[in-house]
């Protein structure tokens, strides 16, 4: 009786294909989310209002500065604050800031917030620990054999040998050349 290979390329490459399903989608989107990070930040939402609240005496003490919150509902985040400058009132909150012209009572407040499933996947993404790591090299190698079982799954004018090959070498290709072209 000759050894199946062809079944247990297929075998191999599907349960692979379907154990590492949800790695591969969390990598995938962290992966796209992280090559992005001049456009958006992954990990957090940055959330910035304006806000008027009229000239501003130097020298306010924390209760001063817990009313002048309260109307935008910052009162219950107060950390402390100072005057970085003579017209400048600088309130450190929890999770942000808020500065103000004391001159012109004109400011802003901003607030972050941690992205919701994003920031998940990314911590996960630059592997925060040993045993992560170690899981994430399995992951990295089933990829590898994935994608050695997958250029034997088609046969015919779809397999390695016709059509197959010919994007193959294109896909091979495409990296080598932009390594040319931007690192040499």
């Amino acid at each position: 009786m000759a050894f199946k290979w062809r079944k247990w390329n297929k075998a191999v490459h599907r349960d692979f294909g379907y154990f590492f399903f949800g790695m591969t989608v969390i990598y995938a989107l962290s992966g796209i989310a992280i090559n992005h990070r001049d456009d958006w930040n992954p990990n957090y939402i940055i959330v910035e209002k304006q806000v008027e609240v009229g000239p501003l005496e130097q020298g306010m003490n924390k209760e001063e500065v817990l009313q002048l919150l309260k109307p935008f509902g910052e009162n219950k985040d107060y950390r402390r604050h100072f005057y970085p400058s003579t017209s400048r009132l600088k309130v450190f909150l929890h999770g942000g800031t808020a500065v103000f012209d004391t001159e012109t009572g004109y400011g802003y407040i901003e607030k972050t917030k941690r992205r919701p499933v994003f920031r998940e996947m990314n911590y996960l993404h630059y592997n925060p620990q040993k045993y992560w790591t170690w899981y994430s090299d399995i992951f990295s190698g089933a990829l590898i054999v994935m994608a050695l079982t997958g250029l034997f799954i088609s046969r015919g004018p779809y397999g390695i040998s016709a059509r197959g090959g010919w994007l193959t070498l294109l896909g091979i290709a495409l990296p080598v050349l932009f390594l040319i072209i931007y690192f040499y």
